[in-house]
């Protein structure tokens, strides 16, 4: 174990407006990283977690949002765990590694002995305090979370190799176009201080060629030759690939869940993970419900306190309920995610959708995904939203909005996951 008197720092990427477009149009009312998964925004997932890691001094969020857009969610979570959570946004864009860089007089101020860095978009069980115990007895400036994948999958993300007695990273490289290892990186890492000097290290040397550079004004206009900016350096490419085998970098294995939200199906899928594991971590957030005086309740669900659920509803699993939501008698919910203010009718089924914002689902209404599905209506429709549509029509009815995207030859919807939101 560490010394009591060693304080331990957190850095979450939260990214910014600019990116996650594939996560659209979930993240065009609010930030990504304030989305809810399981009930909770997800950066809180990574945040709860690392309020685990022993002696932590402070979490900050980097990003590249307007800060007034997190200003009352930092100061919630603060108090809620007496942790101080500060967000620091980004001017331009630093890379991965450039970013940590760029704040490293605000990161070291309570002088920490090691430096967690996560990527909000990450579900997993985050096991830091293990990591933290792992890193101090491999004695390198940096260790990395890895699991083990299908070979089909891997080369989607950062594969490596490590030395299977010794943990020590020996091979690193970002998405390659061959088949190198099912190990992979999950965005989740610790670091000794020393890795701003390996930072400094990669802006100095660019630096240099830059200059060198500079002697052939043709060469300086070739694309091959074109260099990143001195200060925008990637944590993959330009820190872990260089320093792997130099026994500076070691792995730490999970064999738990993880996954990267980065579409919405992905974000529902991440919602059950997360519910799941509030069974072991914090079983205080999951409902319960017989059918009697409340709903029946099916597995891992989560109820905002605020929202109105019918007792004769039927919930569950894997659905998350949102503030002052409503659902009405005879309601069927399954594998979905209802967001604030929403309405479900009488006898209305929702499986596997992110019903959005203030929508309004009507009586004896379907809203279901599927890779092949039929849609039958009845008196009432509901609007479903893509911004890739192959057919959108609209229907005049009680519902707010009405519309469903189908494939106007056949009339079937070809996508995995539906999306309610108002247009």
């Amino acid at each position: 174990m560490g010394s009591s008197e060693e304080r331990v720092v957190a850095v979450i990427m939260v990214g910014g407006p600019t990116k996650g477009t594939r996560f659209r149009p979930l993240s065009l009312n609010i930030p990504k990283p304030l989305f809810p998964l399981a009930g909770q925004p997800m950066v809180h997932h990574p945040i709860s977690a690392c309020k685990k890691i022993p002696n932590l001094a402070q979490i900050y969020l980097v990003g590249f949002y307007e800060e007034r857009e997190f200003a009352l969610y930092v100061s919630s979570i603060s108090n809620e765990l007496k942790v101080p959570v500060r967000y620091l946004r980004e001017d331009k864009p630093h890379g991965s590694a450039g970013g940590l860089y760029n704040f490293r007089d605000l990161i070291m101020e309570d002088s920490p002995s090691h430096i967690f860095l996560l990527n909000c978009d990450v579900c997993c069980s985050f096991p830091l305090p293990e990591m933290l115990e792992a890193h101090r007895t491999y004695g390198g400036m940096g260790t990395i979370l890895v699991i083990k994948v299908s070979a089909e999958s891997a080369s989607q993300f950062g594969e490596l190799v490590a030395d299977p007695d010794t943990n020590e990273l020996l091979h690193y490289t970002e998405k390659p176009e061959t088949f190198v290892s099912d190990r992979i990186n999950c965005g989740v890492y610790v670091f000794t201080p020393e890795i701003f000097t390996a930072i400094q290290d990669v802006s100095s040397q660019r630096k240099d060629r830059a200059n060198l550079r500079r002697i052939s004004s043709f060469e300086a206009l070739q694309s091959a030759t074109r260099s990143l900016p001195t200060d925008f350096v990637r944590l993959d490419q330009d820190i872990l690939s260089p320093l792997a085998g130099k026994k500076q970098l070691y792995t730490y294995e999970t064999m738990d869940f993880w996954e990267q939200i980065k579409t919405p199906g992905m974000s529902l899928k991440c919602s059950g993970l997360y519910l799941a594991q509030f069974r072991f971590t914090s079983p205080h957030l999951l409902a319960g419900g017989d059918g009697s005086k409340t709903a029946t309740i099916v597995d891992d669900v989560y109820i905002h306190p605020s929202a109105k659920v019918h007792p004769t509803a039927k919930i569950g699993p894997n659905v998350s309920i949102s503030a002052n939501a409503r659902i009405g008698p005879g309601a069927r919910l399954i594998c979905c995610i209802i967001l604030d203010d929403v309405e479900i009718m009488e006898n209305a089924v929702v499986i596997h959708s992110i019903v959005g914002w203030k929508s309004s689902i009507g009586r004896w209404s379907r809203v279901q995904a599927s890779f092949l599905l039929y849609f039958s209506w009845h008196d009432t429709s509901v609007i479903c939203y893509f911004p890739n549509a192959l057919f959108f029509n609209q229907y005049p009815d009680n519902v707010t909005k009405a519309g469903i995207i189908f494939c106007n030859i056949c009339n079937t919807i070809i996508i995995s996951v539906t999306c309610l939101t108002l247009c």
